[in-house]
Parts: structure tokens; C-alpha cells; sequence
């Protein structure tokens, strides 16, 4: 790591980027070591006889002491001393681990201050195993960098080479990649590199060169990254993303709006961060997954070709519709979509539904076609930290529908080509919210709950006076703990887990179901709210048959996808009307003149010869 402070045999060699700075020392104690002027604006010197465990802090002209802006960890938050850490003292296990790529891949996005009551890595590390016997592969970590306060949950992050000390010890981290990989589960940590966090982030004390204020993103200025100076800055987060690779074997990184990073350099910084994190990665394979709202599919494209290079993209389209069907509601950025089952026939052969179309809430085009890149590229889900915390009361998906219409869509999103996503506690349903909460001064609290204020209005549920008085304050302590999930009151193995487990199953094990991709399913509408997909096999087919509204008496039935191959039989695979799902039980649809197709259910069937 050529930023930050490196512990050799000879003392601890220290690099720091300051170009708006004359000396720079550091400051261990009450004594001062000046570090060396070097071009371009850097100062760097070995200090003998310092080791690991050493705390120290930079002064800048001899005047104001920070925090190492490359520090491996602040043992008391982002405003006191940093600690000299030591990358080799840890003993990895996991030498036989080769990495990940997309395709078979299920994601866990995991919140750790508030996964268990603990809000520790190591006391998530106890969960793992769980997991893993669910049919998860891939923990998506939220972003764990320092940040002020007590708690946060996540995106306010200013000492981005540091993992929270609330988390943790220095070492908790490690520990928890290196059982992940034990257990055969890959890890990867969202990372923000569009913004910092508000409060205690002391870049700017170093140089001015880190922001561009005439770029503006929704959380204030945009980070510069290709002005005359801005290769101190692309090196600073290049190097973050390298080191999260290589000293915390992690399998791969989740980029947050990457709408919001802005670039006109020959090579883009997403281009190069990609490029330079697979080669911090050594032979082992990483993936790279990215939030980018308006749809780019530039972020997939080959480097070669102008892109990122990058191995997958969330779709909101999908969640979208999920969420107008789930809770018939479309309003604000909502207003795009109907739930139709058009849309999902259409967003499962096509990954996103706006491929360049008029966006009517946002009054532009929207998206970018995705012909030439596999299901595998794109990462379904029915909720996320976002759209459950950017609500009035934090509630869970499944709490704003009927169990019948979230079973028969969770069959859809489950034996769908493109990759699965859970938000942490979706497995059992959990019944605590998820709410938005930072820990800010009082000031800058008071501005965070405006804004909180202003951004649900466009949300007619939202906007009264009354609505908003159920919004809970982002800085009360109670609004973090009663994020945290209750392990010890929820029923871990009940109806809902049994749902997630036996559909990942069988999206694992179907001899059809685990090998599809997009081109080899086809779908058509049977009604307002009925659907039909099939899955193409070589030695047979797989019928999903959904049915999101009241019992449907379907005949005739016209429809070819119905029709079994030649000298063949549908069988039924599986139903979500099953009692262990607390499903009503009901008798599947038999396939002979008519169908009856219960409400709010979904038929999976198989070819029989």
C-alpha cells in the first residue's frame, strides 16, 4: 500500500498525499518526526524503531493534528490518533479459496451494527453457517468505514481504510472473510466512492484537491477525479479498493451510485479501479457488482470497449414492479411501472424494462439496451437497505402484502435466470423495521431530518403532516436498536425459510432451472394478473404458472407454452400453497381441459415421459 503508514523491518515507513501543505509530521506522543517533501505533493519517511500498535496522528504545518486519511483503523473514532497496523500478523486459512464469478451466485446484504443485538463482525461470524444451510453463497457487507458518531448505517463513512471500531477490534474483519470462506461463502463490501460522509471527514485539511464544488451530487460535492490534480485523488481510492482485495481477501465490491462519479479522464476511474482491483486479486477470481441507477450498460462493457468492466448491475426495474404488484401502489418514482405480467415476461428475457425509453417520472430517457450480457449480469431483488429505510416506518416487503402474493412473486424472483438478492432477516420474515439512522451533532441532525422530511413527500402517503409524524428521527438511539434484528424471538427455521430454502434448492439442483439463462425462456400473459414462463430444457422443460389475484377459471387454454413436449406429461414440482409455507393447502391445478388456478399462488411443473 503505497498511502498510509507500512511497518517494515527497520520501523514504520509513513506516505501521505498533502499538496496544500508545507511539513507534515507525525506525531507520536509528544514527539514530532517530519516527514520528507516529494514531488507532486507528497511526504513519506521511515521512522525507526516505531512498530505495530504504535498510535499517531499527522500535525500539518505544525499546527492542527488528523487522523492518517489512509488509516487501517481508529480505535477511537474518526477524530482521535490512528493505529499502525501490522497486514501480515493475521493467519489466513483460506489458501485453498479460488474466488467467485456471477453466475449460481445468491447474495446476503448484511447491515453488521445491526445484524445481530451484538453488532459486531464477530458475532455476525456466528450466523454464518446459517446461512450457508439457507442457499446463500455471496454476503454482501454494507459499508463498514469509520464514520462519526456512534452508529450509521453506512453511507456517511470519512475514513474509508478503516473498518468501524464499533464493529470490532482490527482484526474482526479478517476473521470474519476467512470463516465465510471456510464455509464455502464468498464476501464482498459495498463501498462508496461518490461521496464522504458529513461530519469529521479531514481530507479537505490536506488538500482542497479531493472535491470538485462545481460538480454536485445528491449528497453535496462531487469527489474530483479529472482535474490537473486529481491524481492524488485517484490514487487514494484505486489504492482503497486494491487494498480491501488483497489485505482483507475480500471476493469482489458492490460500487454505490455510480451515477454520481463523475469522470472525463481518457480512462474512466471506474475503469481503472476495476482493472487495478483484479490485479490486487492475484489469481484468485473477484466479482464487481454495481448500484447505477439510470441503467448503463456501459458499466458491463469489456474495457476495450469504453466500459468498466464490471460483472453485474442491480435492476430496480424488477424490484419496481415487484413493489407495485405487492402493495398496488405506483406513485413517485413508482408512477413507471403497472406490475403488469408483461413487465415481468419482459424484465426476465431483457434484465431491465427501460432500455432507453421516456422515464415519465423523471421526464428522460432511461436505460440502455442489454442484448449481448447473460442473466448472470443482473441482480434481482424484492427489497434492500434503500427501499426499506427510505420509508415512513422501515417495514419489510412482506409486511405491505397479502403471504400469498409474496410467495407466488418470491417463486418468480427465485427461479428467475438473473441473480438473487436478500436484505438480511427476508429468510424469516422479520418483523423489526429497517429504519434510516445516524448518530450527527445536533445541527447537522436537524438538517438530515428536513431532508428526511422533504425526500418522503413526494410520496402522497407521505407528505401530510400527520404521515410524517410516524417518521422516526434518524438520530434517537432507539431508531438504530430497534433496526437490530431479534435472533432469539423469531421462529429462524419457520414458513418463510422453509420458502427461500426449498426454492434455492431447487434453483440449485433442477436439472433444467440451474443451467437456464434468458434466452431459453419464453412467457406469456393467461390474464390481468396471471402469468406463465417456461424454462427450455434439453431433455425437458420446467412451466412456472403465477397467479397474483383471485382464483382464475382459465379456459380455453389457447396459450402454446401450455402444451406439454410430444409423448409427455406435466407433473407438479412444487407449489406455494403448501402447508409448510402456511399455505392453504389447496390441490394444484390439474392440466386437462380447464385450468382453475388458485389465488395468489404459484405451480412449478416438470416434463414426465
Amino acid at each position: 500500500m503505497p498511502l498510509g503508514a507500512r511497518v517494515t523491518p527497520k520501523g514504520v515507513f509513513f506516505r501521505v498525499w498533502a499538496p496544500d501543505r508545507k511539513t507534515v509530521d507525525v506525531i507520536v506522543g509528544d514527539k514530532a518526526y517530519p516527514l520528507h517533501s516529494r514531488p507532486n505533493g507528497y511526504f513519506e519517511a521511515l521512522i525507526p524503531h516505531l512498530k505495530a500498535g504504535t498510535l499517531y496522528e499527522y500535525s500539518l504545518d505544525q499546527k492542527d493534528n488528523y487522523p492518517d486519511p489512509c488509516s487501517r483503523y481508529q480505535p477511537e473514532g474518526p477524530h482521535r490518533p490512528s493505529l499502525v497496523i501490522d497486514p501480515d500478523a493475521f493467519c489466513w486459512t483460506d489458501h485453498a479459496w479460488k474466488g467467485l464469478q456471477m453466475p449460481g451466485q445468491v447474495f446476503y446484504e448484511m447491515h453488521v451494527g445491526t445484524f445481530t443485538s451484538e453488532g459486531t463482525f464477530d458475532a455476525a461470524l456466528q450466523k454464518l453457517a446459517y446461512l450457508e444451510k439457507l442457499g446463500i453463497t455471496v454476503i454482501e457487507v454494507m459499508p463498514v468505514n469509520e464514520w462519526a458518531g456512534r452508529w450509521n448505517w453506512g453511507y456517511d463513512g470519512v475514513n474509508l481504510y478503516s473498518p468501524s471500531h464499533t464493529y470490532g477490534d482490527s482484526e474482526s474483519f479478517k476473521r470474519f472473510v476467512n470463516r465465510a470462506h471456510t464455509l464455502g461463502l464468498g464476501v464482498i463490501l459495498d463501498v462508496v466512492y461518490n461521496h464522504l460522509g458529513p461530519d469529521e471527514c479531514y481530507l479537505d485539511r490536506f488538500t482542497k484537491h479531493y472535491f470538485n464544488r462545481r460538480l454536485k451530487t445528491e449528497w453535496g460535492a462531487a469527489l474530483d477525479f479529472s482535474s490537473p490534480h486529481s491524481f492524488g485523488v485517484r490514487e487514494f481510492f484505486v489504492q482503497n479498493a486494491c487494498y480491501w482485495i488483497s489485505e482483507f481477501h475480500l471476493d469482489g465490491l458492490r460500487l454505490d451510485a455510480t451515477q454520481n462519479i463523475y469522470d472525463t479522464s481518457p480512462t474512466h476511474i471506474l475503469a481503472d479501479l476495476s482493472q487495478s482491483a483484479r490485479r490486487a486479486a492475484g489469481k484468485k477470481s473477484i466479482i464487481i457488482t454495481a448500484e447505477n441507477e439510470p441503467q448503463q450498460v456501459q458499466c458491463l462493457l469489456p474495457i476495450s470497449e469504453g466500459g468498466y468492466g464490471f460483472d453485474a448491475l442491480w435492476s430496480d426495474d424488477f424490484h419496481h414492479s415487484s413493489r407495485v404488484v405487492l402493495t398496488n401502489k405506483h406513485d413517485a418514482y413508482y408512477s413507471d411501472y403497472r406490475g403488469m405480467p408483461q413487465e415481468f415476461i419482459s424484465v426476465l428475457k431483457r434484465n431491465f424494462l427501460y432500455q432507453g425509453q421516456t422515464s415519465q417520472w423523471q421526464r428522460k430517457f432511461r436505460g440502455s439496451p442489454t442484448e449481448g450480457h447473460p442473466a448472470s449480469s443482473f441482480i434481482f431483488y424484492l427489497q434492500n437497505h434503500d427501499q426499506i429505510a427510505n420509508s415512513l416506518e422501515g417495514k419489510r416487503v412482506h409486511q405491505l402484502t397479502s403471504p400469498g402474493r409474496y410467495r407466488a412473486i418470491t417463486a418468480l424472483w427465485l427461479l428467475s435466470p438473473q441473480a438473487p438478492f436478500f436484505f438480511m432477516g427476508q429468510e424469516w420474515s422479520a418483523k423489526t423495521p429497517f429504519l434510516y439512522f445516524v448518530d450527527h451533532k445536533p445541527e447537522l441532525a436537524n438538517r438530515i431530518r428536513k431532508g428526511r422530511h422533504a425526500f418522503l413527500s413526494q410520496f402522497p402517503d407521505c407528505a401530510s403532516s400527520e404521515a410524517q409524524k410516524k417518521l422516526a428521527d434518524p438520530s434517537a438511539e432507539e431508531t438504530f436498536l430497534h433496526s437490530k434484528l431479534q435472533w432469539d424471538h423469531q421462529d429462524l427455521y419457520g414458513p418463510y425459510y422453509k420458502l427461500h430454502r426449498d426454492l434455492l434448492r431447487i434453483r440449485r439442483t433442477d436439472s433444467v432451472l440451474s443451467g437456464k439463462t434468458r434466452h431459453s425462456i419464453d412467457g406469456a400473459v393467461l390474464g390481468p394478473q396471471q402469468l406463465v414462463i417456461r424454462f427450455f430444457g434439453s431433455k425437458g422443460d420446467r412451466l412456472l404458472v403465477l397467479n397474483w389475484g383471485q382464483t382464475r377459471h382459465q379456459e380455453p387454454c389457447a396459450e402454446p407454452l401450455l402444451a406439454p413436449l410430444r409423448d409427455s406429461r406435466w407433473t407438479l414440482l412444487w407449489n406455494s400453497e403448501e402447508s409448510l409455507y402456511q399455505g392453504s393447502g389447496k390441490k394444484y391445478p390439474q392440466m386437462t381441459i380447464t385450468w382453475d388456478l388458485p389465488a395468489e399462488s404459484a405451480w412449478l411443473y416438470g416434463t414426465t415421459y
